[in-house]
């Protein structure tokens, strides 16, 4: 027996994003794990899946192919901008490190935080509150560049009033023949920033989906609640903001490149990630699984691993 089996009629029944086709999911985890990186239809010809042994080779990685996009498009002599999360973080480290062994000046990048926590209104969280999501990215990345850092009129964080602002500054910037590039993790219910699959309940298409850009005070689904409390507030969900603001497909899926990461494994063969990173690689575009989108454009997604299975029951 197996969820499939025992959910009517259970607690579960009907928790799940209404547009999800559970069976379909579960097709897409019950791949063999050396097939993860095997090219499907609806890839973009430039996206590649990127297996990493572990979490240090993957920080590194993916550390690098921030730190490359920054240096090329310096060198190119043309402005960069980029969407930028807060999970995964640990390339920030190795983006910092690699930026200041070339000596690249990052006058030229513009940042664009693609989510914070919020109340159900957008008010946001002080920056220097431990949680908020501009405070992790000031002492991950923008503080340790130090002279070579992103000037601060050209970092963006997702505050009810500034994130409204994004389409017109990253249009503006785009016209001005500025790369977008897109840095992104996956969330356990396939989210992207916190672009939660049950929104698309409010849209008659998926055309119409696609031109939402950004949501002030998004309502967020239970298990990504769940998802950081485990992987952000050690535990304690009385911690976890209920709502958040968020950039939307509008915005994410107007990328030139983009550059994913899937650490989520917990140790002792426990994780989080993987039926996130098959669905992903696997589903097919649909806006119930907003994860779904971005093999569709060119990029890389550095993943563990261990998160490719096999995804089998284990107890633990």
């Amino acid at each position: 027996m197996n969820f499939l089996d025992t959910v009517k009629g259970s607690l579960l029944e009907g928790f799940f994003p209404a547009g999800w086709d559970l069976k379909k999911m579960d097709e897409c985890c019950s791949n063999p794990p050396e097939e993860v990186t095997k090219r499907q239809d609806f890839w973009n010809k430039d996206f590649n899946p990127i297996p990493c042994d572990n979490i240090y080779d993957f920080n590194m990685v993916m550390g690098h192919e921030i730190a490359m996009e920054i240096k090329k498009t310096r060198d190119e002599g043309k402005k960069l901008a980029m969407i930028l999360p807060v999970g995964p973080m640990g390339m920030y480290r190795w983006a910092v490190y690699f930026l200041k062994e070339w000596n690249v000046d990052c006058s030229h990048v513009y940042g664009f935080n693609m989510d914070e926590w919020s109340d159900k209104d957008g008010n946001t969280l002080e920056p220097s509150n431990p949680g908020a999501f501009q405070n992790a990215m000031e002492g991950a990345f923008y503080g340790p560049l130090g002279d070579l850092t992103v000037p601060e009129g050209q970092r963006n964080f997702a505050t009810k009033t500034n994130l409204p602002t994004y389409p017109e500054k990253i249009a503006k910037l785009k016209d001005e023949g500025a790369k977008l590039v897109t840095v992104f993790g996956i969330g356990r219910v396939m989210h992207i920033a916190f672009w939660e699959p049950h929104f698309a309940a409010e849209f008659s298409s998926v055309e119409e989906w696609k031109k939402q850009t950004h949501r002030v005070g998004a309502k967020l689904h239970p298990l990504t609640i769940e998802q950081n409390a485990i992987t952000s507030f050690k535990s304690r969900t009385t911690l976890v903001p209920c709502y958040a603001n968020t950039i939307g497909p509008g915005l994410f899926l107007q990328s030139d490149k983009v550059i994913g990461g899937c650490d989520g494994a917990l140790g002792r063969g426990m994780q989080w990630q993987g039926m996130s990173l098959w669905v992903t690689l696997r589903y097919g575009p649909d806006m119930w699984i907003p994860s779904s989108f971005m093999p569709t454009l060119p990029g890389k997604l550095f993943f563990l691993k261990e998160l490719a299975g096999p995804l089998v029951a284990e107890c633990n």
